[in-house]
């Protein structure tokens, strides 16, 4: 799964996003290509399974990141920057609230709730442009040969333009199946799914609970596909430069409980529909990432390919109760560790042991 982080100069994204992945400036290649870096998902389930079986390989989920340059109507006339951005999975747009005489805003003043509906209606006319041209083609072929499917296609491609002409993102419409089919090739930008990345000042660190919540039941509300995070970028740059210990002492001191990018990775996940399953043993202790409301032979099939083709049985059983009765056959005594089969929901948290021929 791969995730832009866009938005406007002077925002903080590219900060954001070297403090994400760790990866630098020197990497770009080109003015309009995006920077990629992978970033590790926290996840406390694993350390806690890791320092139980004390397995030599620990490996986390992760998240991969693309870093884009400023979004603008010149960057989305530019065909690599389009081509890259069109294969993501969802975008973060970085909003600016941080306040700073020796960093300018473009626009002369912050106000995140203009910038965010200026980048949205840039998306939305590019993706005006990609839906006139296809329908002056459909209209050409329509001409020549009598089609059904032509049809459905030009029908679907009105109820779009209508829906972009009144500056409506495509991520609010409702699609059935085959229509969902007809239109993925086109990777609409305005159909991503959105999170909006609000980046406080240090001053305001201390309510980044509160200041999300302002905009997430206010004026960010009802818009589907849409969710909201709060960030420190100073905070999260400071952070970077300490250990997990120091870190975590750091960040209680504004009463926080985690840091801003864990939420921002967790908020990433539950926007694309994912979540965690982990296996355990002596050999290794990992977090694989599937989608949410996947079974147990889909799960098998993110190990390996042959696990699902083959797959018998998934013994499963929740972290906690591993940790809790100290590994398996603590869970065995207890009758904690369940057989399942092949149509079981995997829960986010379960430990699987898969079964196959």
């Amino acid at each position: 799964m791969k995730t832009a982080i866009i938005g406007l100069p002077m925002v903080g994204k590219t900060s954001l996003f070297t403090i994400l992945t760790g990866v630098h400036e020197a990497t770009r290649v080109g003015l309009m290509e995006a920077r990629v870096g992978i970033a590790k998902v926290s996840d406390a389930r694993l350390d806690a399974l890791a320092k139980l079986f004390e397995p030599p390989k620990i490996t986390h989920a992760t998240v991969e990141y693309l870093d884009f340059p400023a979004i603008s109507k010149e960057a989305l006339r530019d065909p690599s920057y389009l081509a890259s951005l069109r294969v993501v999975d969802a975008l973060a747009h970085v909003l600016r609230l941080f306040q700073s005489d020796t960093v300018p805003h473009e626009k002369g003043s912050v106000d995140p709730l203009r910038d965010f509906e200026d980048v949205e209606i840039e998306l939305i006319l590019s993706d005006l442009v990609v839906v006139e041209k296809r329908m002056e083609r459909l209209d050409k072929d329509r001409k020549k040969i009598k089609s059904p499917d032509l049809d459905k296609e030009f029908a679907l491609l009105q109820r779009l333009k209508a829906e972009l002409e009144a500056n409506r993102p495509l991520r609010g419409l409702e699609l059935d199946e085959d229509d969902e089919k007809r239109i993925r090739g086109f990777q609409f930008l305005s159909q991503k799914p959105m999170l909006a990345v609000l980046n406080v000042g240090e001053e305001d660190a201390a309510r980044l609970h509160e200041i999300e919540e302002q905009y997430r039941s206010g004026p960010l509300a009802g818009r589907a596909n849409t969710a909201v995070t709060a960030i420190c970028g100073k905070i999260e740059a400071e952070l970077a430069e300490l250990s997990a210990e120091d870190a975590k002492e750091y960040v209680a001191s504004y009463g926080l409980k985690e840091s801003g990018l864990e939420r921002l990775i967790s908020a990433t996940y539950s926007l694309l529909g994912l979540m965690s399953f982990l296996t355990a043993g002596e050999t290794e202790v990992r977090a694989w990432t599937i989608p949410i409301n996947s079974t147990a032979v889909k799960a098998a099939g993110a190990i390996h390919s042959d696990f699902e083709k083959k797959f018998i049985r998934a013994e499963v059983v929740n972290w906690k109760a591993l940790i809790d009765h100290n590994g398996y056959p603590g869970v065995r005594e207890k009758g904690l560790l369940r057989l399942e089969g092949k149509e079981y929901i995997v829960k986010d948290g379960d430990v699987l042991v898969i079964r196959h021929g």
